[in-house]
């Protein structure tokens, strides 16, 4: 890829986020005030000190106006983006590139999404006509597809790859116990797990993430500024982003086990932080475990596993909270929730309380380590687009 990156020359100084959840008494105003508010507070500056903002939404608003009537902001430049789920992510991204670029001195980027009130309960792409190639499958049974292909692939029999995927859903309820924010607040067994009413294909309730309202927030300044505004700010060592062609959907040899977008961004992005050796480098991970067969997958597109070993690591505990490389300590979004225009911006606000020493003290992870990663996905397999991060203590 021809990114060259803006590694330490952006930093996060102050960053916020809601509960996500099912919000029946609070409106998208309510939860982007919010979300500001805090962020505001976290970096101590008032909106007027911000010199423009990015807004990402996927379906809870059509311009930066969404943004900027309930901030009350006059006569700011607001821009909305939206990227399936990769829209809070890239807010972030504009934000950094605009102010790496010398066009502003503060930005920030704000996710948020309203939906369970709103008539839908998931992401509601409208239906652009098209050729007759386009998929046809909802997003559960995509990704339902990934499970038997992995067990083909590498020789794991269906009752075992079943219980590596319990395991993942288990693994990220017990985080989101333990996590104030979270969706869903309660640990689950691997019978529970295992006995739940099927979705699609062999995917069952615990293995699909929720649908949730939420908002969460960052400001971003030069790094040279950063200790302006706090004594403990994130580098932005790497924001890189792919994007698929859809071509995956009409190929008869479409490989299930491995997502090209994610693998490609992920390249990108250690090439501009200059990691070498994930696993051992990172702190942390948050990944789109959107489905428990794609955190298994995305296990060796990140280069945390080998190829065909992930399923071995994760029954081994090495991305448990207490192991070799944390994934997903807030209970990403399988138990953290997925409000889809503010989830990218939620894994950075992990990043941070973990990194910072602020998370909760039951999950706050124990590690020298100063590097944090966030990955996101947006569609399906065969029509995907990716974005990873890097993000650390120390710049340099």
């Amino acid at each position: 890829m021809g990114s060259h990156g803006i590694r330490d020359r952006v930093a996060i100084v102050g960053m916020g986020c809601t509960a996500f959840g099912e919000h029946w008494d609070r409106s998208l105003d309510d939860l982007i005030v919010d979300a500001a508010a805090d962020t505001f507070a976290s970096a101590g500056v008032t909106k007027e000190e911000v010199d423009a903002y990015w807004f990402g939404t996927a379906q809870s608003g059509m311009s930066g106006i969404t943004l900027a009537r309930p901030l009350q902001l006059e006569n700011k430049p607001v821009t909305r983006v939206e990227n399936y789920c990769t829209t809070g992510s890239e807010a972030l991204r504009a934000a950094a590139y605009a102010v790496a670029s010398g066009a502003y001195d503060v930005a920030m980027a704000l996710g948020a999404e309203k939906v369970k009130d709103s008539g839908y309960q998931g992401l509601n792409a409208f239906p652009v006509p098209g050729d007759g190639t386009a998929r046809t499958l909802t997003a559960a049974a995509m990704f339902s597809m990934v499970a038997p292909a992995y067990a083909r692939k590498y020789g794991v029999d269906e009752e075992q790859l079943a219980e590596v995927l319990a395991t993942i859903s288990v693994k990220n309820h017990f985080n989101g116990a333990r996590n104030p924010r979270a969706q869903f607040r309660k640990e689950v067994s691997k019978e529970t797990v295992l006995r739940s009413p099927r979705v699609a294909g062999t995917l069952g309730v615990f293995d699909c993430a929720g649908v949730a309202d939420g908002a969460a927030a960052a400001i971003v300044v030069r790094a040279e500024d950063a200790h302006r505004y706090t004594d403990k700010p994130l580098y932005i060592k790497a924001l890189s982003f792919a994007a698929g062609s859809g071509s995956g959907l009409i190929d008869p040899d479409y490989d299930y086990t491995h997502f090209p977008e994610c693998e490609v961004a992920a390249r990108d992005a250690y090439a501009q932080a200059g990691i070498t050796d994930p696993r051992r480098q990172l702190a942390m991970a948050e990944v789109h475990d959107c489905f428990t067969p794609t955190e298994l997958v995305l296990m060796e597109d990140l280069g945390f596993a080998e190829r065909g070993t992930a399923w071995k690591e994760i029954l081994a505990g090495t991305f448990a909270l207490d192991g070799e490389l944390p994934v997903n300590p807030d209970g990403g979004l399988k138990s953290f929730g997925h409000p889809v225009g503010a989830s990218g911006l939620r894994m950075f606000y992990e990043c941070w309380l973990q990194l910072r020493g602020e998370a909760t003290p039951e999950r706050q992870i124990s590690t020298d380590r100063t590097l944090a990663l966030t990955h996101n996905l947006g569609g399906y397999p065969g029509e995907m687009v990716s974005f990873v991060s890097v993000v650390g203590t120390e710049p340099g």
